[in-house]
């Protein structure tokens, strides 16, 4: 079993410039750990149109918290699992243990 990352970079299908010049994601996001050639859900960057964003972590991609996904329309959900997301965000408890 491998450990969730700490820190994801970002791919992206798009790009967008911020009034300051920045260039930052638009489009599908993924999670990208730098230095592997890889999304988190395995898509090879070296095979897809994706653009790389290493500046940007993927906790300001997000597009409900996020400062920089004012472009962002769509969050992998295979990288958000990856990454340590849940659906209903509450951690898994047992109720009824066995005695």
């Amino acid at each position: 079993m491998t450990a969730r990352p700490r820190s994801a970079a970002v791919v992206a299908t798009g790009r967008w410039r911020s009034p300051d010049g920045v260039r930052l994601p638009a489009g599908e996001v993924h999670a990208w750990l730098p230095g592997t050639n890889q999304t988190l859900c395995g898509l090879a960057l070296s095979r897809e149109p994706l653009e790389r964003f290493p500046h940007v972590p993927w906790a300001d991609a997000q597009p409900a918290t996020g400062r920089d996904a004012d472009e962002v329309t769509v969050v992998c959900r295979r990288c958000a699992a990856g990454m340590g997301h849940r659906r209903d965000e509450r951690r898994w408890t047992r109720t009824n243990p066995r005695p």
